[in-house]
């Protein structure tokens, strides 16, 4: 093995990061809110969405390799514009996040340790779980990696005690929910607003993209996208039935739900309190594992373009060992402010855990309205490049999964904003209000930041043209 490659992510190396990006324990419950047909749901969403989804993140990441991911497929196929939409999007996305992720971590910390815990003890923690978060990826990519490694380790162990512990809880106890196969198959019910949880569950694939300095052959990357699709698609129908073996649908809690399975599946005995403590504790290290792949990734993308000029310069501060701190720091400051402002408001966990997380999964969706386009005109004006993997068929074929892609990703993104877009007539606005106003804001914000990146760009283009004309000058006088 030689120096170059020592120490890098092989198959194995670059699935298991995948998987911590992509297998989240956070809203395993909200897709078990869904009630027996999430699982028809989740077979529909692998087979139309996830396959074509992976083949195409497989052929741009392979083709188009470069730290930038989504943010340089975007760039390639479109313009200076929409890249710089795109990388706003997709960096910002996980500071609006983290607060969602380590409200539930607090929320389920106190219902396994600290039961009196008040709001604001558990704002407490978001806080400081943030830098912690920060911290871990400021330090270097290596401690990064190993965090996210043990993270999707976890992930594995949790959600398969979920379903193999589920499925000993019916033998004994007989099933919570009525599992028929006309139960099983999607339906559009009274929980059709926790569709968008499913598909925000499956996404990520491609952020193993802005790892590829950390490659030890990035022709690995469609063997590892398809190795972790796999291992994702079973655990979350195995986690998901599992939770609806043991917990009647109408009292799974988005919060504190995991824990509740975890203490009907052990039971009060001291042996079932201590396994509720370990595996609890393991679901709480996932979701910060979670959050240092998401930030390492993202930071990345930001930070080169950063250096681009695309985004403002401290996004582009990189420490000595190569670490994004520019980009992790204000990660980690608009998390605080988030975490904060929502608080204010919020009528208590699960309120406030639901109303992040829609909010922040309406960005984190965007750039994908993106990148599927991006895909068909790269294969329109580049089809002549070299591609270590393609994906197969024809043209009409990558119109149809591209224009499948595109259509669920925007089909989450209304849900998300109107929970009740097939009734329209009983929207709540105190829910639907805040959520879409984040979202204006920070498209907003992203036009603001845009204009200052076109500045730069006008001036960096006319200091250029001055210097040519000075070296063109003196080639004359000479």
């Amino acid at each position: 093995m030689s120096n170059e490659t020592q120490g890098k992510m092989g198959v194995t190396g670059i699935a298991l990061f995948t998987l911590c990006a992509v297998l989240v324990v956070d809203t395993l419950t909200a897709s078990a809110s869904i009630g027996v047909s999430a699982i028809g749901w989740w077979v529909l969403m692998l087979v139309f969405f996830v396959i074509p989804y992976g083949l195409i993140t497989s052929e741009l990441s392979t083709t188009y390799p470069g730290e930038g991911g989504i943010y340089d497929w975007v760039k390639q196929a479109f313009n200076f514009k929409w890249a710089v939409r795109t990388t706003w999007f997709y960096w910002i996305n996980v500071g609006l996040w983290m607060p969602a992720v380590y409200i539930m971590f607090a929320g389920m910390f106190a219902e396994l340790f600290m039961p009196g815990l008040s709001l604001w003890g558990q704002i407490a923690i978001c806080i400081l779980l943030t830098w912690l978060t920060v911290w871990i990826c400021n330090v270097s990519a290596d401690i990064g990696v190993w965090v996210t490694n043990i993270g999707a380790v976890l992930k594995i162990i949790v959600i398969s005690t979920l379903g193999v512990g589920g499925f000993i809880y019916a033998m004994k106890n007989g099933v919570a929910n009525e599992f028929t196969l006309p139960a099983m198959m999607p339906s559009l019910d009274s929980a059709v607003s926790f569709l968008p949880a499913i598909v925000f569950n499956l996404m990520g694939f491609e952020l193993v993209a802005t790892m590829t300095k950390e490659m030890k052959d990035v022709r690995d990357m469609p063997k590892a996208v398809f190795l972790s699709i796999g291992i994702t698609a079973f655990l979350y129908i195995f986690g998901t039935v599992g939770i609806l073996m043991a917990l009647p649908v109408e009292s799974i809690g988005l919060v504190a739900g995991l824990i509740d399975t975890f203490k009907t599946l052990f039971g009060e005995g001291p042996f079932g309190t201590a396994m509720v403590y370990v595996f609890g504790t393991f679901a709480l290290l996932t979701l910060i594992g979670n959050m240092v792949s998401w930030t390492m990734g993202a930071s990345r993308a930001a930070a080169e373009a950063a250096q681009e000029g695309e985004l403002p310069a401290p996004v582009a501060k990189v420490s000595e060992k190569g670490s994004p701190v520019g980009a992790n720091n204000i990660t980690g400051i608009v998390s605080t402010v988030v975490i904060l402002s929502y608080a204010l408001f919020a009528q208590g966990n699960d309120d406030l855990f639901w109303s992040i997380f829609a909010f922040s999964s309406c960005i984190f969706l965007l750039p994908y309205l993106f990148m599927f386009p991006a895909y068909l005109k790269l294969r329109v004006v580049d089809g002549k490049r070299e591609r270590p993997f393609k994906v197969p068929g024809g043209m009409a074929v990558q119109w149809l999964i591209s224009i499948v892609c595109f259509f669920v990703i925007f089909q989450a993104v209304i849900l998300f904003i109107f929970p009740e877009a097939l009734d329209l007539t009983v929207a709540d606005w105190g829910y639907t209000g805040p959520v879409l106003i984040g979202v204006i804001a920070t498209v907003l914000i992203g036009e603001w930041i845009l204009l200052g990146a076109l500045k730069r760009k006008k001036a960096q283009s006319e200091q250029e043209s001055r210097a040519d004309n000075t070296s063109e000058n003196k080639q004359a006088q000479a």
